[in-house]
């Protein structure tokens, strides 16, 4: 398990890019697909609005492992999460995070039957950083070209 400093330092990166891919596992294959986590601060678990008639649900019953991947080219950092996946109508969880976006898609509001949250307890997680200045970037590439070494871009981390 994480402690509470690295969930800290893994929200740093995942906090701005709210859309997420989530990997399932679904009849043996591997299927990916994009949603939004609604918290506004991580203590190892992440927090996504579904519909209880979903096929996601049928699939995490079957095999509750998942992995959450998050990328910000923009700012060279990548996450991937893994953990295990639970579902809950608990309508205090689901008002703390009900918001405008979650209205969309279930226009019944907050109390239609099919409203729950999928919650991802994250066990492990890995972080690529790979922001650096231009000039280093330039350097790397350089020295790689000369030596024949892969350039050194990024910092990788593991947690969990």
């Amino acid at each position: 398990m994480m402690t509470r400093e690295q969930a800290q330092e893994i929200w740093e990166y995942i906090k701005g890019t709210k859309v997420a891919m989530i990997t399932s596992h679904d009849q043996g294959v591997l299927r990916a697909r994009p949603m939004r986590h609604e918290q506004h601060d991580f203590d190892g678990m992440l927090w996504f609005f579904t519909s209880k008639a979903s096929d996601k649900v049928g699939e995490f019953t079957e095999d509750d492992r998942v992995c959450v991947t998050y990328a910000n080219p923009s700012k060279a950092t990548y996450v991937s999460l893994s953990g295990f996946v639970r579902f809950t109508d608990d309508k205090a969880l689901i008002d703390k995070f009900w918001n405008a976006e979650a209205a969309a898609w279930f226009p019944d509001g907050k109390d239609d039957p099919n409203v729950a949250l999928m919650g991802v307890q994250v066990t492990q997680a890995e972080v690529w950083d790979s922001e650096s200045n231009g000039m280093v970037k330039l350097f790397e590439i350089a020295k790689a070209n000369l030596t024949g070494e892969k350039p050194d871009m990024h910092d990788n981390r593991k947690y969990g």
